[in-house]
């Protein structure tokens, strides 16, 4: 009932089977080897973190991720095959279109959004849970360098 208003509201329609996934981790590697130093991590990262979504369906069926991942993305890399993913039944590729499996749009930026909400909020929490740390280490006093020297002499 959802999905069907979800098409209604935004009649936008996706390659379901982790094809949409994989279009886009694609297209991120692909503008990962274009940046230079660590500014291509996020982009590696997150093309990585993308793939995992056909990796699971591919698991789920029985298939060998190792294998099918690796043929989903030579497929992808070829031009004009962004609609192939993972056929849920068989845990082997196949193009979505043929097999008419549909994800809404909106339902995948959804997905998408709450994601990288998630990860920022990871992060903020990390900033200020290593920033309490420095702070508790600051406001500890110092022993002096000579008073240091004067108790190892004693021992």
């Amino acid at each position: 009932m959802q999905v069907a208003r979800n098409v209604l509201v935004d009649p936008y329609l996706l390659p379901g089977g982790g094809a949409a996934e994989m279009a886009l981790a694609h297209i991120l590697n692909e503008k990962a080897q274009s940046v230079a130093g660590i500014q291509q991590w996020p982009y590696r990262a997150i093309s990585k973190a993308l793939e995992v979504i056909p990796r699971t369906l591919i698991r789920n069926c029985g298939g060998n991720p190792i294998r099918v991942l690796t043929a989903l993305r030579a497929k992808h890399a070829s031009e004009g095959n962004s609609s192939w993913g993972v056929d849920g039944n068989k845990g082997t590729i196949c193009d979505m279109k043929e097999l008419k499996v549909w994800d809404p749009l909106s339902v995948k930026l959804q997905t998408f959004k709450t994601a990288i909400e998630t990860a920022v909020l990871l992060l903020r929490i990390d900033d200020i849970v290593s920033g309490s740390k420095k702070s508790k280490d600051n406001d500890q006093p110092q022993q002096p360098a000579a008073a240091t020297d004067e108790a190892s002499a004693m021992d």
